[in-house]
Formats: C-alpha cells, sequence, structure tokens
C-alpha cells in the first residue's frame, strides 16, 4: 500500500477523536485523524508524524494523519489500512493458495465479515483487526475496550461450527515485533474470547508490516500468545 503526498509535522494536540493539530513546514495543519481509537502512548506533543495530503479539494481538513514516529520505529495508525494491504496482500496469493475472488463486507449471521475468500475447496472468511499499541517489542489488541470486537469473534466461531474455515487476522502496523497477545489489562473479556474462538477451530494469525511514512506492506508472521 502506497501513499502520495506525504509531509512531515510535528504532533500539537488532539482536540477531538477526529482531528489533530500538526505543525508543519507551511504552518499548523488542521489534519483528519485515521483513527477513532486512543493512540495515547502514540500521539504525545512534539512526536513526528506523517501526513498525506488529501486529494478532494473541497475537504475541511487537507491532510490525514497516517503515521507517527515511536522512537526509532514508524507506525502506521491509519484504521483503514490493514483491510487494504490484507485485501493485496491475499490478491497476491500470500494467505490462500487457490484463491478464485475475494468478497468484502460479507454478511453472515448478524456480523458484518471484513472478507469471505473464495477457494477452489470452499470459501474462508477472514476478520481483520489493525495494531497500534507496542509495549517492549510485544503488540497487543485493544487499546480499548471494543464489544464490537467480541462480537466478530463469536461470529466466526459459528462458522467454524457450521464447517467454514475462519481466520482472525491482525495486521500489525509497525516492524519488528516479537508476539502478539491480547490486552487483558484493557478488555479481558476479549482476550477471554480469542482463547475460546482458537480452542474451536478459528485460526489466529498475526503479521507485522514493513513501514515507511509512505508504505505499509505485511511482511512476516508474528507468534501469537493467548
Amino acid at each position: 500500500m502506497q501513499y502520495s503526498g506525504v509531509v512531515p509535522g510535528t504532533f500539537l494536540d488532539r482536540p477531538n477523536r477526529f482531528i489533530a493539530h500538526v505543525e508543519t513546514a507551511d504552518g499548523v495543519q488542521t489534519c483528519h485523524v485515521k483513527n477513532t481509537g486512543r493512540c495515547r502512548e502514540l500521539l504525545i506533543p512534539g512526536v513526528r508524524v506523517y501526513l498525506e495530503q488529501a486529494q478532494n479539494v473541497k475537504r475541511k481538513t487537507a491532510f490525514d494523519l497516517i503515521a507517527v514516529q515511536k522512537g526509532t520505529r514508524c507506525i502506521n495508525m491509519d484504521a483503514q489500512a490493514p483491510n487494504q494491504v490484507f485485501a493485496e496482500w491475499a490478491a497476491a496469493g500470500a494467505f490462500l493458495p487457490g484463491l478464485t475472488q475475494i468478497h468484502r463486507e460479507y454478511t453472515y449471521g448478524a456480523s458484518r465479515l471484513d472478507f469471505c475468500l473464495e477457494t477452489d475447496k470452499g470459501i474462508h472468511f477472514v476478520e481483520v483487526k489493525g495494531v497500534t499499541l507496542e509495549e517492549d517489542g510485544i503488540a497487543m489488541f485493544p487499546d480499548a475496550p471494543t464489544e464490537r470486537g467480541i462480537k466478530h469473534i463469536r461470529e466466526l466461531q459459528r462458522a467454524v461450527e457450521a464447517g467454514i474455515a475462519s481466520t482472525l487476522f491482525f495486521v500489525v502496523q509497525m516492524a519488528d515485533i516479537r508476539e502478539m497477545r491480547p490486552n487483558d489489562r484493557t478488555h479481558a473479556a476479549f482476550g477471554e474470547a480469542l482463547q475460546e474462538a482458537a480452542a474451536s477451530g478459528v485460526q489466529i494469525c498475526a503479521y507485522s508490516c514493513r513501514v515507511t511514512p509512505a508504505v505499509l506492506e505485511i511482511e512476516k508472521p508474528v507468534p501469537v500468545i493467548l
């Protein structure tokens, strides 16, 4: 996944979850934050951030905040990017052999799952979660309680019980990660649901990414510790 028109800047503040103020070489910009999560450990006044210039000139905000520098690690924090990079990666044949078609936003039961992949052996459901939270080389999800996330896990579990292969896929939006864990301190119920789903046959995967201010690409698998 490639961004265009990327501009560096210094994060100043975030008056609400949709908007941030960033100082660039051309002055202070009011930017759209492409992640409604808390991101408190990332968006600290003074940190280096990266903006993408919006294509729509009629927008109220001329830039999107897409990435942040955390120490030596560049972290992509665009919440829309994980689904896009997974789709590109899967279409290239990296996830399932014999892939014939990709359906997005597929309704199953009471949920709308991110992907239904058609292969010569049947269908495979995939729910993608982007991960931006990291501590000491360990990636964690979620960074805030997510009942919606639990609902998706339960739906994948029901699908497996009905004979449909299903995967919960964590796109870790950074490189150099040792392992992936559920963030039990923030939402223990999510970790419990994850364990139950894995025991029932839901595949749990995590992959780190190659990240630059202008690039996000799925790179290599990361051990998932439940």
